[in-house]
């Protein structure tokens, strides 16, 4: 469905009104790219927390408060006269068409395999000197690493095989265990973490999905022994609350 250009100017004006300096919300007025970016980052995380409870309700009112984001971003340029948002849906249509080019441009040798061909030559195009410019700071610590290393395997940098990555696994941890200090500690932990994605990479597993199912896993898990153990559960010894741990994994808690 086409979206109803009455409805996205009626969005566009909501937020001209709220930023207005005479007429608008303080709040609002008061807010620049960095002091929103953080509520950005947010939205972003409770679109996907409603795809994951698979919530279709929610979803759609998440993608609104996502899109009054890119709206409110969009405003703050169009007040210093940077571009609007016209601007920022011409750029990204034109950069879809330029990265489907066996879609838009009848390009004989197409696929989704040049996609990432056509980002390089646009990094390049920007001034990039190396594979590892623009993966964005920002991004969750997990998806950045398995960016990174995804950057540096298409270089040829990378294990052949999984047993390579595992293998590095177990220095790691030989490393953290070997570490004399806590600046030690915290640079071999954060050595094994890399790694750890590094290994999941290999097996095809998805490290930043994999930890979200291992909280959910822990959080379903620990409520449950929470309620098993009642208002007494913290005063439990913890052989007691590990056989409530090992019972719920079973899904066979006892009654106490």
């Amino acid at each position: 469905m086409t979206p109803d250009k009455a409805n996205i100017g009626r969005l566009v004006a909501i937020m001209a009104r709220l930023r207005d300096p005479e007429r608008g919300c303080e709040w609002d007025v008061a807010q620049t790219w960095s002091t929103i970016a953080p509520y950005t980052i947010e939205e972003a995380y409770e679109v996907a927390d409603a795809i994951a409870r698979d919530d279709v309700g929610d979803l759609r009112d998440e993608l609104g408060d996502l899109l009054l984001q890119v709206v409110f971003h969009s405003r703050i340029a169009e007040e210093r006269g940077l571009f609007d948002l016209n601007d920022v849906v011409a750029a990204i249509s034109d950069k879809m068409e330029r990265r489907h080019p066996h879609i838009f441009a009848d390009a004989a040798d197409g696929g989704h395999h040049r996609w990432e061909d056509v980002k390089a030559a646009e990094r390049a195009a920007k001034g990039a000197t190396s594979a590892m410019d623009g993966v964005a700071a920002g991004l969750p610590a997990l998806l950045r690493a398995e960016k990174l290393q995804k950057r540096a395997a298409r270089l040829g940098f990378d294990w052949p095989n999984a047993d390579g990555s595992r293998a590095k696994v177990v220095e790691e941890i030989e490393e953290v265990m070997a570490a004399d200090s806590a600046d030690a500690q915290e640079d071999e932990i954060g050595d094994l973490l890399f790694a750890v994605v590094n290994w999941a990479r290999h097996l095809g597993v998805d490290p930043e999905a994999a930890l979200r199912r291992g909280n959910a896993k822990f959080e379903r898990r620990f409520r449950a022994i929470e309620i098993t153990g009642g208002e007494g559960f913290s005063s439990l010894s913890l052989e007691a609350k590990e056989a409530l741990w090992q019972a719920a994994k079973t899904e066979t808690l006892p009654a106490l």
